[in-house]
C-alpha cells in the first residue's frame, strides 16, 4: 500500500528527509493515527493548539533551549544590567515557552495558517529555539516600560540614538495601552499650566494582567526582534537607571 507519492506531493516533498523516511515507514493503523492528529490540529482554535502544543512539546524544547548556555547566561546578564529580577531557571523557561505559544495564536487570528508554521520552525531549527531567548529579553524589557511612568518613559527614549524610531515602536504604543485602559488618565492636558501629577504617575500594573497587556499591545515578531537587537547590538538599547528612576522633582508635574 502506498502512502503518498513524495515526488510528486507537495506537502510530502516539503518535509526534511527523516520526517519523510519516518511516516514512509509507518504501519495503516499508525498512518491512521497520524491523519486523525493532523485532522484535529487543522480545526482546532489557536488557543487550543496552543495548549496542546506546550503539553506535548515543551519539556523537549526547555531541555534543547537550556543547552545553549553561552546565550543564556548573555541573557541574565541583560536582566541584571537592567535592574530586572528575572532568573532563567528552567521553570521560567518552560513558562515561556508556553507564552510564547499563546502569544503567537494571538497574533495570528489575522493569519492563522502561519500560526502551526512558527510552532514547527520553533521544535525543528536550532536557530528558531535559541530565539526563544530573543523573545524572553525583549518581553521583560517592554514589561518593564510598561510600568514606568510617562516622565520615566521621556527620560528612557531621551537616552536612545534613534529617539523618534523608538518612541514610535514603543512608547507610543504602550501610551496608547495606558489610556484606552484607564491606567494612566490624563488631566486637563491641553492646559498649559494644568497639574501634571498623571505625568509623574507609576502604572499599578504587575503579574496576570501585565502579561496580557503586553501581548495584547505588541506582537510577538515585535518583542522578538527587540531582545535580538539588544543581544546583538551593543547600542541598540541605552538604559541609564538612575536617570531614567530619579525622584521627580516638585516642579516637574507642572507644565
Amino acid at each position: 500500500m502506498v502512502f503518498v507519492q513524495p515526488d510528486t506531493d507537495p506537502i510530502f516533498g516539503s518535509l526534511p528527509a527523516e520526517a519523510r523516511s519516518w511516516l514512509e515507514g509507518l504501519p495503516w493503523e499508525q498512518r491512521r493515527y497520524v491523519l486523525s492528529l493532523c485532522h484535529l490540529m487543522s480545526a482546532s482554535p489557536p488557543e487550543m493548539q496552543a495548549e496542546f502544543l506546550d503539553d506535548y512539546t515543551a519539556d523537549g524544547l526547555v531541555f534543547r533551549v537550556i543547552q545553549d548556555q553561552d546565550t543564556q547566561q548573555k541573557v541574565n546578564a541583560y536582566l541584571r544590567q537592567f535592574h530586572i529580577d528575572t532568573q532563567l531557571t528552567e521553570g521560567v523557561l518552560r513558562g515561556y515557552i508556553r507564552q510564547f505559544y499563546v502569544h503567537s495564536a494571538q497574533d495570528t487570528r489575522q493569519q492563522p495558517d502561519l500560526y502551526l508554521e512558527s510552532a514547527l520552525r520553533l521544535m525543528v531549527s536550532t536557530q528558531e529555539r535559541n530565539s526563544v531567548f530573543n523573545y524572553v529579553l525583549g518581553f521583560e524589557l517592554i514589561r518593564l516600560m510598561f510600568r514606568m511612568s510617562w516622565a520615566q518613559q521621556e527620560r528612557l527614549y531621551r537616552l536612545q540614538i534613534s529617539q523618534e524610531d523608538f518612541i514610535r515602536k514603543y512608547i507610543k504604543p504602550i501610551q496608547h495601552a495606558h489610556r484606552i485602559n484607564g491606567i494612566i488618565v490624563p488631566k486637563d492636558e491641553g492646559q498649559f499650566f494644568a497639574r501634571r501629577d498623571y505625568y509623574v504617575e507609576r502604572p499599578k500594573i504587575q503579574g496576570k494582567r501585565l502579561v496580557e497587556l503586553v501581548m495584547a499591545t505588541f506582537t510577538t515578531e515585535v518583542v522578538s526582534n527587540f531582545g535580538f537587537a539588544v543581544i546583538r547590538t551593543s547600542n541598540a538599547f541605552q538604559f541609564d537607571y538612575n536617570y531614567i528612576f530619579a525622584p521627580e522633582p516638585i516642579k516637574a508635574i507642572f507644565d
